[in-house]
């Protein structure tokens, strides 16, 4: 099946619009913990989508993940838990540098270590398993437009993150000081580096997983669906992380018998109050549902809707799925420029998520410039997938698979 860049960049907007929307589900989830839900659409997200649809879709998984080296699996697992210690100090990021410019900084160090650090890494090892370097990708046309399109990507999230910074500014002095109580540029701009760089180490998963791609091909699956067992490793990394630190909020909080009881015993923390695991691919449709009125909360003796909490976290945590769902789709339609799907990605979480930002009225009673800035960083963000999507089709007609 030869490349279709114009599918691939579809395929990564569906996943841009999974990812940018999953959270509005959780809005439905009503009396409990962060940690609760967090873990209850996280089995649906990390555990029991990737294994039912890659078993749905391809053929032979379980010969496919057999026949993988341990090295391979090993890699693959290991950089989708890295993942998840990216998301533990995203929070840190926000408190020193603020939501707007701490995300903009944590994204756009995701976005650029996501998407070069694979190919520039091939130089020195040349058995990572992607297919051009750096210096392969930049000396020809087709990819010097491919890089330039990941040029204009990061431009657009520092204006995006510009933006935000410049509504954060205008805000009265006493939301401000609620909004950062502690900043430190200096602090925080070490701690969103290291959050960025981990929070990139999914891309590097899928990434060391491309040897089970290339499995799943060889046991006659179609393209499309060579991506999905792959992120039956991946997530499963990711869910590790993610279990481990809701079970010790679990016992911290005493919130464990949330998942079973009607009735809530205590009020419990706030998503605020807690130290939440929540990486850069996630805090852009989380903050723009965050900011809307309304709330989960709930004091001790209420009774709590059990029953209506379970289908909304699992319709959350299917949601997250399909985002890489469409980015293993997506993938497989970029050709050799497979390494900027991760730009494709990152550019289209955050033209979604502030879609959904648009639409619960979080950039309301900012000023013109504000609005005008967003507006430009959202344009430059789709100029940028316009571009690559234009420079994977000239590497196509240059006759490469």
């Amino acid at each position: 099946m030869t490349a279709n860049p114009i599918l691939g960049v579809c395929f990564h907007w569906l996943g841009g619009l999974a990812s940018g929307s999953f959270y509005v589900p959780y809005r439905g989830v009503k009396k409990w913990a962060w940690e609760v839900y967090w873990l209850v659409g996280g089995s649906f997200s990390w555990i029991i989508c990737p294994w039912l649809f890659a078993s749905l879709m391809t053929k032979d998984l379980l010969g496919v993940l057999a026949q993988q080296s341990v090295g391979t699996l090993w890699w693959t697992y290991f950089f989708g838990a890295m993942w998840g210690f990216g998301g533990l100090t995203f929070g840190l990021t926000m408190r020193y540098l603020g939501m707007s410019l701490g995300m903009g900084v944590a994204l756009g160090y995701c976005a650029a270590f996501g998407t070069l650090l694979p190919p520039i890494f091939k130089i020195f090892i040349p058995a990572i398993p992607v297919p051009e370097t750096i210096a392969q990708i930049a000396a020809t046309t087709p990819g010097q437009v491919t890089l330039a399109g990941v040029a204009v990507c990061l431009l657009g999230i520092g204006i995006a993150a510009l933006a935000g910074f410049t509504k954060e500014r205008e805000m009265p002095e006493a939301e401000k000081k609620k909004a950062i109580q502690e900043f430190s540029f200096s602090k925080g701009i070490l701690v969103a580096t290291f959050s960025g760089i981990m929070s990139s180490c999914f891309s590097f998963a899928l990434t060391a997983g491309n040897p089970i791609g290339t499995a799943a091909a060889a046991a006659r699956n179609s393209t499309l669906w060579t991506g999905l067992p792959k992120l039956v490793v991946v997530l499963l990394g990711g869910f590790t992380t993610n279990f481990v630190w809701c079970v010790i909020l679990n016992i911290r909080n005493r919130t464990g018998y949330q998942y079973f009881s009607s009735t809530l015993c205590a009020t419990p923390p706030t998503r605020a109050s807690e130290t939440i695991i929540e990486t850069a691919l996630d805090a852009p449709g989380v903050e723009a549902v965050e900011c809307a009125p309304g709330g989960r909360s709930g004091h001790g003796g209420e009774r709590v809707p059990v029953l209506p909490n379970y289908p909304f976290s699992a319709l959350a945590g299917t949601t997250w799925y399909f985002q890489f769902f469409f980015y293993t789709m997506g993938e497989t339609q970029m050709g050799k420029f497979g390494f900027a799907s991760w730009t494709l990605h990152m550019a289209s979480i955050i033209i979604f998520s502030t879609m959904w930002g648009w639409i619960f009225h979080e950039w309301k009673g900012s000023s013109s410039k504000a609005h005008r800035l967003i507006a430009s960083g959202i344009l430059a963000l789709i100029l940028s997938t316009i571009v690559i999507g234009f420079g994977t089709w000239l590497k196509s007609q240059m006759g490469a698979p």
